[in-house]
């Protein structure tokens, strides 16, 4: 593990850019950003028109290390270049920005009120290839959708389970057991979650790092304590389908929380827009989190 990396990611300011929409969820993006579905034909095209929305991004004048401390990848967008360089080379070696891979391969069926991850198949190999690609963490999703025990259990024991391989592996693992925003027992089911998490930290061996990520709480300042165990890097918030603002507003009510936002980051972002117009609203956007990240 690179210490001068793990040192960023513990004490410096700023928040993670979540770049990792997946197969599922890129047509949803593209049309947010204003490419319909009738202006591609096939996954290629339509991973084509991702790549170049995220490399609009990545390469803005505005997105760097000052207010961004990492940035998480999809799978095939670790394997392209952007201005010539892998994309984990481009973002640490040009802008200082840490790359993460998202690991995990979408969602099972829902049962005891959770959606565990589906099985993820030569995680090993992936690992292999992330490192030689000089990714610094993975992230994982799970999905809790009711304060269910025996659920939010079983949520927990397969994240830490895949995250032990991935810190063994040298790469510090996000741990993103996602509380479904619209549940009417959300406080509820975080604080089961919040247990659950403490007992599976308490068995981590104090060299393990991991980072959460975890759904804005409905109590202000609940994950305080977990920030102060020496295995936790840092806890980043998911904006969940909160607007930018509203996110904003809930994270900066969270001292120690820091961002790692996804639509709510790209929200209002547009092909059609010229790059004038692109970069002066993703630097409204890179701040205003940034601002919400630092309380």
């Amino acid at each position: 593990m690179n210490q001068e990396q793990l040192r960023h990611m513990q004490q410096d300011a700023g928040f993670i850019a979540a770049l990792d929409q997946s197969g599922g969820s890129t047509p949803k993006a593209l049309r947010l950003y204003g490419v319909s579905e009738d202006e591609y034909h096939n996954d290629k095209e339509m991973f084509d028109k991702i790549h170049e929305m995220r490399t609009r991004i990545m390469t803005s004048p505005v997105f760097g290390k000052d207010r961004i401390l990492g940035a998480i990848l999809f799978e095939k967008t670790m394997d392209r270049m952007v201005d010539g360089k892998y994309s984990a080379d481009y973002l640490w070696e040009e802008k200082g920005v840490l790359p993460f891979l998202k690991v995990d391969k979408g969602l099972a069926p829902e049962e005891n009120g959770v959606q565990l991850m589906k099985p993820i198949p030569d995680l090993d190999k992936l690992l292999e290839r992330a490192k030689e690609r000089h990714i610094f963490g993975t992230k994982m999703r799970s999905n809790i959708l009711a304060a269910n025990p025996e659920g939010i259990k079983a949520v927990v024991d397969q994240q830490f389970e895949i995250a032990k391989q991935i810190a063994e592996a040298g790469l510090v693992p996000i741990i993103e057991p996602e509380v479904n925003i619209n549940i009417p027992d959300k406080a509820e089911a975080e604080k089961i979650l919040k247990e659950e998490l403490k007992k599976h930290l308490a068995a981590l061996p104090e060299k393990t790092k991991v980072i959460f990520k975890l759904t804005i709480p409905s109590e202000d300042g609940f994950y305080s304590d977990l920030m102060e165990d020496p295995r936790v890097v840092r806890i980043v918030a998911l904006s969940g389908g909160y607007s930018r603002k509203d996110a904003n507003e809930k994270l900066a009510h969270n001292p120690g929380l820091i961002a790692s936002f996804s639509r709510a980051l790209t929200e209002g972002l547009k092909e059609s827009q010229t790059d004038e117009e692109f970069n002066k609203l993703l630097d409204e956007s890179i701040e205003s989190i940034y601002q919400a990240s630092k309380k």
